[in-house]
């Protein structure tokens, strides 16, 4: 199971340098795993971003993948996170969602690089 964190879908989705670089890293739709916190960034962004549409159809292939809504396991998992990694609350909920469900979690986030079972995707500048 890998977990994508929504910077990482974002660089994928513009299909920027690092995107590509993000591309070999997604897996397959039955292996991916989404927490609804990514979801409601997702849906942020692009509508901010984008349009309404692509946050429509960005949300479409999320639901067909699996699911990872916040529960009070997760929600306590993440407050620990957020205390012992000094993670943001979105970014914890997303952290311990991977972990919750044994996921990989991929990010170009470098406040993620030296926490267990992530994959840091450097961004490419210039």
């Amino acid at each position: 199971m890998r977990l994508v964190d929504t910077s990482a879908w974002i660089e994928w989705l513009i299909a920027s340098p690092t995107g590509e670089k993000v591309e070999s890293h997604l897996p397959e739709v039955a292996d991916w795993l989404v927490p609804t916190m990514v979801q409601l960034e997702l849906v942020k962004w692009l509508t901010r971003e984008v349009s309404e549409d692509k946050a429509d159809q960005v949300i479409a292939f999320t639901q067909i993948c699996n699911i990872a809504p916040l529960d009070t396991e997760i929600a306590l998992a993440a407050a620990d996170a957020c205390r012992e990694f000094r993670l943001a609350t979105a970014d914890a909920v997303i952290f311990a969602t991977a972990r919750a469900h044994g996921a990989d979690l991929i990010t170009c986030d470098q406040h993620f690089s030296d926490l267990p079972g992530v994959t840091l995707i450097e961004k490419i500048t210039g």
